[in-house]
């Protein structure tokens, strides 16, 4: 029994869901609309303000969907209705984050600055503070989208263990290392 997959989802005040023919979902809401193709095997019921997933079988493809389809249908109801934040801090000497728009520019130690262009459902924020690293702040209503686009900012220059430098979440704990230094008696 997928406990995932069971457990309802509510939908808050302000938020539409509609279900068509062929299995599409279309979420609306305050910050905006989401709208997503599912399995024709999977089942959707709305009811008094509550959504529902249910499968036809036990067979183990209908049990990895249940739970996958009403985890991202819980995502669309959020996104639409609050929305995600993603923040990740950019440290090292020398290293800056600025924007354009949605165009991101990053000095992180190469020999020239990065240029990232982010996709439109993306707001791009960027702060530095003195005596701060700087700060990239991206909000969107599409959790998946917004995950992507953060690893891959992430994925231009990882923390590194020795000195800590490099792009990380806000939340990121890096586990540090000693240096040779260390090692030497």
């Amino acid at each position: 029994m997928s406990r995932i997959g069971n457990a309802p989802i509510n939908i808050p005040s302000g938020v539409e869901v509609k279900i068509e023919d062929n299995n599409t979902v279309t979420v609306k809401g305050p910050k905006g609309q989401l709208s997503e193709k599912f399995d024709r095997d999977i089942s959707f019921n709305i009811d008094n303000g509550v959504l529902r997933v249910t499968r036809p079988t036990d067979q183990k493809r209908h049990k990895a969907l249940h739970g996958l389809y009403r985890a991202l249908l819980n995502n669309m109801v959020i996104g639409v209705s609050a929305g995600f934040v993603k923040e990740l801090s950019v440290i090292g000497v020398g290293y800056r984050a600025t924007n354009n728009g949605n165009i991101l520019e990053l000095a992180i130690g190469y020999s020239h600055p990065i240029f990232m262009v982010l996709p439109k459902e993306i707001t791009l924020t960027t702060e530095t503070l003195k005596g701060k690293s700087p700060s990239i702040k991206l909000e969107s209503i599409d959790k998946q989208l917004l995950g992507l686009v953060a690893s891959k900012i992430r994925a231009l220059r990882k923390p590194e263990p020795y000195k800590g430098k490099g792009i990380r979440y806000i939340d990121e704990e890096v586990r540090r290392k000693a240096g040779k230094s260390a090692a030497k008696k």
